[in-house]
């Protein structure tokens, strides 16, 4: 887990039956504050979720407290790093779904697609049988995506289901495959299950996600075309998981670009041009109010707590 910055970034989940979520709770948010983390992850029923952040040996710590939970001894965690820690707090929430797709009966340790590794995702998703689908929400899609692939133009995963079934018979017309990704992983796992209880059996999903194409495959050689969303303050990486371009919109939690930020809709802070028309006076000054405490904090070399960024896999 080594690398050349001194902060690493675990992203992970995992698909379990915790019989009680809320008993797991406590003991691993109490870890996490001690080893000095920060991050967000879910505990649901169904699993856990969540991208935290540290040093190297607390985060070894943690993982292997997570590890250790019932069903989690073969957790697979995707690593990368960063100068500084890229989250304000600490925070283990208790939900109904790790990633909230609303089907109820969809349980991915039951079926879920095929998986595909990084170094052979080029060749299915090049291959004019397939159909590829990038299961992520329209703002993640915005900043980038793979060439070719199908965008929803969903605003949350939620509205997944109904967009496919919408679209179903003209996003199959001709194929006989079909490929999802999504940032890490996960939106796959319940998207692909979802396919296959729709009765489509051609399903594959890449493994590890975009982040690990992106750390895997050269950039030579890869179909990535743009910057990765990521859930943090690093707001989007690229090849090799380097640092991204985009920084984030505090009014409205768009990826803003370096043309948003030319704009003159764009004010640090307060608004941009995603949502300049959609808030009122009223709304802009909270946020002037809120930039300003920000940087009181950032003068004082404190975090200021009221900075949000939304939850893994929203």
């Amino acid at each position: 887990m080594a690398g050349e910055s001194p902060i690493t970034v675990a992203a992970l989940y995992h698909f379990v039956r915790f019989e009680d979520p809320a008993a797991l709770r406590g003991p691993l948010l109490a870890l996490c504050e001690q080893v000095g983390i920060k991050g967000t992850l879910l505990l649901a029923r169904e699993g856990i979720n969540g991208t935290i952040a540290g040093g190297e040996n607390a985060i070894a710590q943690v993982l292997g407290h997570i590890r250790a939970l019932p069903g989690c001894g073969d957790l697979e965690v995707k690593f990368s790093h960063a100068e500084a820690i890229p989250f304000h707090r600490m925070k283990v929430r208790l939900k109904r779904e790790i990633v909230t797709m609303g089907e109820p009966d969809i349980d991915p340790t039951l079926s879920v697609g095929r998986y595909v590794a990084p170094e052979d995702w080029n060749a299915l998703i090049a291959d004019p049988d397939t159909v590829v689908i990038d299961t992520r929400n329209d703002y993640e899609v915005a900043i980038g995506t793979f060439a070719g692939a199908v965008d929803p133009q969903t605003p949350t995963f939620r509205d997944f289901p109904e967009w496919f079934r919408a679209h179903r018979d003209e996003l199959l017309a001709g194929k006989t495959k079909v490929a999802m990704f999504c940032t890490g992983g996960i939106r796959c796992e319940k998207s692909t299950s979802f396919l296959r209880a729709e009765g489509i059996d051609e399903v594959y999903h890449l493994k590890g996600g975009i982040l690990k194409y992106l750390e895997q495959v050269p950039e030579s050689e890869s179909l990535w075309q743009g910057e990765c969303f990521v859930f943090d303050e690093r707001v989007a990486v690229g090849h090799g998981l380097a640092p991204g371009t985009h920084t984030q919109c505090r009014a409205c939690r768009h990826p803003l670009s370096e043309a948003d930020r030319a704009s003159p809709d764009y004010v640090e802070g307060i608004s941009c041009p995603h949502c300049m028309a959609m808030r009122n006076e009223a709304d802009r000054a909270r946020y002037a109010e809120r930039q300003r405490q920000e940087e009181l904090a950032r003068q004082r070399g404190e975090a200021h707590v009221g900075a949000k960024f939304p939850p893994p896999g929203a």
